[in-house]
């Protein structure tokens, strides 16, 4: 049972014991659910969001949310170009613990909506470069996760094998796959700290000589330093906006230069497919599995004559081939020794973004030269201002996510 606007404002007061509540109103937290929220305002004009797990992944998800806010020092948020959420206070509600966080202002743009050129797109950029510019220490001290290249290689293996061993993979993304894991050129990279989780609902704007800039960030429980691409792979449900926001992450990082970094958030975009089709499996969900069949099947076909290594392309030519396929994020884990490519960590509600793209319609790359793909439309994309229905029922929201979000994405002609 959800719990109501006025259970979590008591729960305010038992966190920050000296606060008094003078008014209270719901979060909208998508259609997911996998949290109860509020907004809070206090009688000395402060602004804070309570929230609460309805589920133990959700309450994991928000024990280490703390942990990776709490890492953030003063000195640590100094370096950053945005806000990011405060650590005012937690409690417990019955066997659930409750965090309360400052509240940011601004709004949120769908990824499909975003905007080509200066404004949104230049400041997600830059955002990005500067999380991936801080210092490592900061998530090694902090005992959050540290992953270098064997780590995340190791387990794209895994997930590619526990895939394959299905029986359900295509024969043509199967060898894809394994020349990309086997391709030692697209994982060497340098680990910098990560958010993980990126996509475009993690970044809240603000109006900045009536043009937008990023305010603040959000989602940062899956903080660790790891393969900087993760944070990218978002950007194939944003065709307008990707190779600006390619750009503008190129002009402002700080490090040596990533040949493989779209291929790998490519790469990393095809493999929520594998893990959609393992959930399947594993959880005995037959329309999963035929849904996720079907996909991979039109993955396979989009992505016929393509490999990951045999050039490092230009960001226009990745921009083009990101295209094919959507964005997807995985959860770390706290073991430092584990990968971020669990199937267990898969979220339904993630994918329920992705629908069908018209085929009929030739995809123009920014050079302007036809594709013969099609762009994601991310057109269902829950806005985070709409009130979504909390989902409780787990059969209700697979076969939605079924439904919704594995339409299909590509079709062939």
């Amino acid at each position: 049972m959800a719990r109501s606007s006025f259970t979590l404002a008591a729960a305010v007061t038992a966190a920050l014991p000296h606060a008094e509540v003078v008014r209270v109103g719901a979060l909208s937290e998508g259609a997911s659910g996998r949290f109860d929220s509020a907004v809070v305002d206090l009688s000395d004009g402060t602004r804070v969001v309570v929230r609460a797990p309805v589920d133990t992944d959700a309450a994991r998800e928000l024990t280490t949310s703390a942990r990776a806010l709490r890492a953030l020092s003063p000195g640590v948020r100094a370096l950053l170009p945005f806000r990011a959420p405060e650590v005012l206070g937690d409690t417990e509600i019955a066997d659930a613990r409750v965090l309360v966080v400052d509240f940011l202002e601004g709004y949120r743009i769908d990824a499909a909506d975003l905007p080509a050129g200066p404004g949104a797109a230049h400041s997600i950029g830059a955002a990005i470069a500067a999380i991936h510019g801080l210092p490592v220490s900061i998530v090694r001290d902090d005992g959050l996760p540290v992953r270098l290249p064997e780590h995340v290689r190791t387990d794209v293996r895994r997930l590619v094998e526990r895939a394959i061993a299905t029986g359900r993979i295509p024969d043509e993304l199967r060898d894809r796959w394994h020349s990309a894991v086997e391709s030692d050129a697209l994982w060497r990279f340098e680990p910098t700290v990560i958010l993980g989780s990126a996509d475009a609902s993690s970044f809240v704007f603000i109006d900045d000589d009536l043009e937008p800039r990023v305010g603040a960030v959000l989602d940062w429980h899956e903080l660790s330093v790891g393969d900087p691409a993760s944070d990218l792979r978002w950007l194939a449900g944003a065709p307008l906006a990707a190779a600006d926001v390619n750009d503008a992450y190129l002009n402002a990082v700080r490090r040596s230069p990533d040949a493989m970094l779209n291929e790998r958030s490519r790469l990393y975009a095809e493999l929520e497919f594998a893990r959609w089709l393992v959930h399947g499996v594993d959880t005995e969900r037959q329309d999963i599995v035929s849904d996720a069949q079907e996909l991979l099947v039109s993955l396979a076909e989009g992505t016929a004559g393509d490999d990951f290594v045999p050039r490092a392309p230009g960001v226009d030519d990745a921009i083009a081939l990101l295209a094919h396929v959507p964005a997807a994020a995985t959860p770390p884990t706290s073991d430092a020794s584990s990968t971020s490519m669990q199937t267990d960590a898969y979220d339904p509600e993630k994918l329920s973004a992705y629908l069908a793209a018209d085929r009929e319609e030739p995809l123009r790359d920014v050079g302007g030269s036809a594709d013969d793909t099609a762009p994601i439309d991310l057109g269902a994309w829950t806005s985070p201002d709409d009130t979504g229905e909390l989902i409780t029922d787990e059969d209700r929201e697979a076969a939605r996510a079924s439904a919704a979000a594995l339409r299909r994405w590509g079709q062939s002609d």
